[in-house]
């Protein structure tokens, strides 16, 4: 059985952890409404998706 002949340092151990950051999420200005929405999601302001209806626009 593999068994680590060192402590890892911490530095090293937060070097390798540089890559697990969630990055921002992005958002893209809807064609119809002009409002931000994510991509490949339902605009839940108007609810369409793709060109078609999917949801009932809320009426705030």
């Amino acid at each position: 059985m593999a068994v680590p002949k060192r402590k890892t340092s911490p530095s090293r151990r937060n070097m390798r952890r540089s890559h697990h950051a969630l990055g921002a999420n992005s958002f893209i200005e809807d064609k119809d409404s002009g409002e931000l929405r994510r991509p490949h999601h339902v605009d839940l302001k108007t609810g369409l998706y793709n060109g078609k209806q999917i949801l009932t626009p809320n009426e705030d």
